[in-house]
C-alpha cells in the first residue's frame, strides 16, 4: 500500500479509516470496506466536499450513483450540487423502463440499468442542452462498473462530465476503460 502524500490529511484519514477483508467476494479478492468511513459523519462530510470541489463549477445536472455503494456518496453529492440523483442498478431493481449495459468484472459478467427518463433533459441533439453526469462510486478497480456507466449514461443521451470515487485502486488500471475522461479519487493506492 502507497500511503497518501503527508500534505492530504483527508486521503490519510480515509486510508486510516479502511478496512481490507480479503477473500471477498471470491477467493483472491482484497476488498476495500468503506464501512468505517460511513460511520464518521465527519469524515463522510469531509469527503463528499472533497468529491464534489472538482465537479462544483462543471455544468453538472444529474448524479449518477452505481449500486449500491455508489448511492451512499452519490446521494449526498447530488444534495450538495443541487442536482437530481439518479441510480444505476442491477437487472430488475427499477420499476419503469430501462435501458441496460452488459460488463465483465474481474470476477463475473453483469448488468446495470438505469430509467429510460433518468437523465431527462439528455436527448438533444445539442451538446449544450443535454444533461451532463457525474457518475459516483465507492472504488474504482478494473474500471468495468465505471466504464458501464458512462456508456449506458451516453445511451440515455447524457454527456459523462467525470467519474469520481472515493478510492482508486490504481495498480488494477481502472481508467484505462475510460480514457480523456475526468476521473478523481479521494485515495488512490
Amino acid at each position: 500500500m502507497t500511503l497518501p502524500p503527508a500534505h492530504d490529511s483527508l486521503a490519510a484519514r480515509v486510508a486510516g479509516a479502511l478496512r481490507d477483508v480479503p477473500d471477498f467476494p471470491a477467493p483472491g479478492i482484497l476488498f476495500k470496506d468503506i464501512t468505517p468511513v460511513l460511520a464518521d459523519p465527519q469524515l463522510m462530510r469531509d469527503v463528499v466536499e472533497r468529491m464534489c470541489a472538482p465537479y462544483a463549477d462543471a455544468g453538472i445536472t444529474h448524479v449518477v450513483g452505481v449500486e449500491s455503494r455508489g448511492f451512499l456518496f452519490g446521494m449526498p453529492m447530488a444534495l450538495a450540487l443541487g442536482v437530481p440523483f439518479a441510480p444505476a442498478r442491477k437487472p430488475g431493481k427499477l420499476p419503469w423502463h430501462t435501458a441496460r449495459e452488459e460488463y465483465t468484472l474481474e470476477y463475473r459478467n453483469d448488468v446495470l440499468e438505469m430509467h429510460e427518463d433518468a437523465l431527462a433533459l439528455g436527448r438533444g441533439a445539442d451538446v449544450s442542452q443535454r444533461s451532463r453526469a457525474l457518475v459516483v462510486d465507492d472504488v474504482l478497480a478494473t474500471g468495468g462498473t465505471a466504464a458501464a456507466t458512462c456508456r449506458l449514461v451516453e445511451r440515455l443521451g447524457g454527456v459523462v462530465q467525470g467519474v469520481a470515487v472515493l478510492v482508486e485502486l490504481g495498480v488494477l488500471g481502472g481508467r484505462a476503460l475510460m480514457p480523456g475522461r475526468s476521473v478523481t479519487a479521494v485515495l488512490t493506492f
